[in-house]
């Protein structure tokens, strides 16, 4: 059974932005895996790893558009991004220290699903088809 299964619901209706939060939604679900097989603190790492990959490079595109297209909530969804970069951050340092922060990352994560992409950035979605987004 899926952690986190994707679903229509997550869908901002932008493709490249929906490409980027399955692969959140999978890396996910792959650390899910990991702590309920009990994998190593090396695969744990790696899953962790990519997830910080994710965030930058999502959040790169996320707020190169909001910049292009003069997005009016630009100040604020950058910070919500940064303030969830910094907490992975974080919750890898812990990792690496040996602390088990698996369970709290994936709860990180639920929020994330269901409060960010929900509503931050379903809220981006008008604004970015009104100026040929899609």
């Amino acid at each position: 059974m899926t952690f986190w299964p994707w679903s229509k619901e997550l869908e901002v209706g932008i493709g490249e932005i929906d490409e980027q939060h399955k692969w959140l939604v999978d890396l996910t679900n792959q650390l899910h895996d990991a702590l309920e097989g009990g994998a190593d603190q090396e695969k744990t790492s790696e899953i962790l790893e990519s997830l910080m990959d994710y965030t930058m490079n999502h959040f790169i595109v996320e707020e190169d558009l909001f910049l292009r297209l003069g997005y009016p909530e630009t100040d604020a969804h950058k910070a919500e991004h940064n303030k969830f970069t910094g907490q992975i951050m974080n919750l890898i340092e812990r990792h690496e220290n040996g602390d088990s922060a698996g369970e709290e990352t994936l709860e990180l994560l639920k929020d994330w699903l269901t409060h960010h992409i929900l509503k931050v950035d379903k809220a981006y979605v008008e604004h970015f088809r009104a100026n040929g987004i899609s």
